[in-house]
């Protein structure tokens, strides 16, 4: 099955509807006096970008699992697609905090870093995530050679639990959303898991019959 030419730019644009539609609303709430984030639309807006830096990796992890089961191939064309806009809505996230939340301050970032665990925890997620974007053209693949490329890009798993660590330690109260993305995940990983044990018990079982009788 291939898909068709205008689905890849149809997928990029809906990819950028939701940092369109905060940026719009946070000019809108300072400017026109509107809530559309509520009574406090900073702290909203970097729960969203938050949500969506997770969902996307969530879109992210779950390729590998539907191209596999049902045979989908071509959606490994977009799993580099998904996981960069994670990191763009991370980096969106982040400047949400840093420019209109601590306007600027050095100072109360690294007070934050350094006396807030969850703000540690997701500054942790971001930098481990940054080597991720950068290596993730065609050229850093050959440069790195397959099996490096491969180890670094296995940290995403190492993101994955800090972000939804961060997500859950920063709604305090209502942890059911956190607890849903910690669910999907743990299936993903889980899922990985799996295969991975299956084909450990494939491979001692071909070396067993290849041993000489």
């Amino acid at each position: 099955m291939t898909p068709p030419r205008w689905l890849r730019p149809v997928v990029f644009a809906a990819s950028l509807v939701p940092a369109i539609w905060v940026v719009a609303a946070i000019a809108s709430d300072f400017f026109n006096g509107t809530r559309l984030l509520g009574s406090n639309p900073i702290k909203e807006a970097e729960h969203f970008t938050g949500r969506w830096v997770l969902r996307f990796l969530m879109v992210t992890l779950a390729v590998t699992p539907i191209r596999q089961t049902f045979g989908w191939n071509w959606l490994q064309r977009y799993r580099r697609m998904f996981g960069l806009f994670a990191f763009f809505y991370a980096t969106i996230h982040l400047l949400i905090y840093f420019l209109l939340d601590l306007e600027l301050t050095w100072s109360e970032l690294w007070a934050d870093i350094v006396k807030r665990p969850y703000i540690t925890i997701g500054m942790t997620a971001f930098v481990l995530l940054v080597p991720l974007a950068v290596t993730s053209t065609a050229k850093m693949v050959k440069r790195l050679g397959g099996k490096r490329w491969a180890a670094l890009h296995r940290t995403v798993y190492v993101i994955v639990v800090l972000g939804t660590i961060h997500f859950w330690m920063a709604v305090k109260r209502d942890i059911t959303e956190p607890a849903i993305y910690a669910l999907i995940f743990a299936g993903l990983l889980g899922y990985r898991v799996v295969r991975w044990r299956r084909r450990r018990v494939q491979r001692a079982g071909h070396e067993q019959a290849a041993l000489p009788a």
